[in-house]
């Protein structure tokens, strides 16, 4: 059998290693195949690794890290997809000393603002709230009052029923809503802003409010050599572990027969496997069950669940998003996280990641993040990169009427077909399950985090998690001999 892919990355297991010796290949069909090298895949390699359960990660990019993948900025590393953590993200916390990176691990105080009416406006700590001007006082004081109320929602269960539409006029009242509000939602979801549901509006209400000193400013915390160098720490220590990360390995369509699972097929070839975990968002695992097409050779009937299983896959609609990543020679302005709220505005956010990492770990230049969230088929995201940048410089100059094109030594264009799944409603009654009605096929992704919203964070608990359950699943369930009839 080949390695099914470009990039391999193994190693001997943590008992081989302690013998000297090193852990023999396992048997064809005895490995878990994890499909996608982001957090949630590597977190899930790594409790599988850890209870001795051999497992391979497959990879469509060139680089693992999903959206927290890297490319190089003077010499040094930065994400593709901007990336900050709070001080509430325990998981990831864990994870850095768990692979000898806290220390790495740095507070910063962030400026956060509002690009309103053609203006900037500070929203940092409660006084600039209450100096807010395109609301007349009493809304300043509802605005801030609202964090304070959302932060005092114990359960998102009380939630549910409303959306964050109702919530959020309830809470601070139409006129707050339609200044602040209604433009937030509609920039990031679009036709769906209506549909939106009040939880996750509170998850971001109450996880930023959790995020704050004493003072009210707002504290972030970002890794020296950003998640690059925590990737690095990673799959070093997976590979001890004897994971096996093959990227460049695009997954073609997963298999299964009467039993469940039965394997993978990629552009290499198929690999069996009575256990595979998808960690992409449901609808593109719904595409792997699909039929085989009529040129492929031909395998076992489908196990008979597979079409529910599809049905229910597809039901959950995702948002892609469009990072615009410009290296200027000075800065924009010293805020961190300017949201936006001019619906004629191309993006949601303007991140400006200098301004929590210091732009000298970058050889002095200043990176900024314009951000969309957009369905695939929009204009923007179907331009080429060089198209989308003559296209936002007039955005950029009505913004900071300062910038000038020349501050641009170099800019990037990264795009996300999966970025954002819509949170509606009773969402709880469509979270698809980790466990689908086929056996032995797995699904962890960011649709079914909630109440919490997509991240690092909760990729990471969310991967332990079904690495367990899977293990123990392992530990407990009769064995299934694999198809040897299939061929690679």
């Amino acid at each position: 059998m080949d390695d099914a892919g470009g990039g391999l990355v193994s190693g001997p297991t943590a008992a081989a290693a302690a013998r000297g010796g090193r852990t023999p290949d396992p048997a064809p069909g005895d490995e878990v195949l994890v499909i996608g090298g982001g957090f949630t895949g590597l977190a899930a390699a790594h409790e599988l690794a850890l209870a001795g359960v051999a497992c391979r990660v497959l990879e469509r990019e060139p680089y693992v890290g999903g959206l927290a993948g890297s490319f190089e900025v003077g010499g040094a590393r930065l994400e593709r997809f901007y990336h900050h953590w709070f001080s509430s993200d325990l998981e990831v916390r864990g994870l850095c000393a768990e692979l000898g990176c806290s220390h790495l691990l740095q507070p910063h105080r962030t400026r956060t603002g509002v690009y309103y009416a053609n203006s900037v406006y500070r929203l940092s700590s409660p006084w600039d709230v209450l100096r807010f001007a395109p609301l007349p006082l009493p809304g300043r004081v509802r605005l801030g009052w609202s964090a304070v109320r959302a932060h005092r929602v114990k359960h998102w269960r009380d939630l549910e029923d409303l959306t964050a539409r109702e919530w959020l006029v309830g809470l601070s009242g139409p006129q707050v809503y339609e200044t602040v509000w209604r433009p937030l939602l509609e920039g990031k979801f679009g036709e769906y802003a209506t549909e939106v549901g009040a939880t996750w509006m509170w998850t971001k209400l109450h996880l930023r409010g959790g995020s704050r000193s004493h003072s009210g400013r707002e504290v972030l915390y970002y890794l020296r050599g950003g998640c690059a160098a925590l990737l690095d720490a990673w799959v070093s220590r997976l590979t001890e572990l004897g994971v096996r990360i093959c990227t460049n390995t695009p997954v073609r369509q997963v298999l299964t027969d009467e039993h469940g699972v039965c394997g993978v097929r990629t552009g290499s070839g198929v690999l069996p496997a009575r256990r595979v975990l998808a960690t992409t968002a449901p609808d593109l695992l719904a595409g792997f069950l699909a039929p085989a097409p009529a040129s492929a050779p031909v395998g076992p009937p489908p196990h008979p669940d597979v079409p529910a299983v599809r049905r229910r896959l597809s039901e959950i609609p995702y948002l892609a998003n469009l990072c615009l990543v410009l290296q200027n020679d000075r800065s924009l302005s010293d805020t961190y996280w300017l949201n936006v709220t001019d619906p004629s505005f191309p993006y949601v956010g303007v991140i400006e990641h200098t301004n929590l990492e210091d732009s000298d770990a970058y050889a002095g230049r200043h990176l900024v993040y314009l951000s969309a969230y957009l369905p695939t088929g929009a204009e923007l995201y179907r331009m080429d990169d060089d198209a989308v940048f003559e296209a936002s410089l007039p955005h950029l100059r009505r913004m900071f009427p300062q910038f000038r094109r020349e501050w641009v030594r170099s800019h990037h264009v990264w795009r996300a077909d999966h970025a954002q799944p819509v949170i509606t409603p009773h969402y709880s009654d469509r979270i698809p399950a980790t466990e689908t009605d086929v056996p032995g096929l797995y699904l962890a992704s960011m649709a079914q985090v909630y109440p919490q919203d997509r991240g690092t964070n909760y990729a990471v608990r969310q991967g332990r998690n079904v690495g367990r359950l899977i293990a123990d699943r392992i530990r407990t369930a009769p064995r299934t001999a694999p198809d040897r009839s299939m061929t690679v």
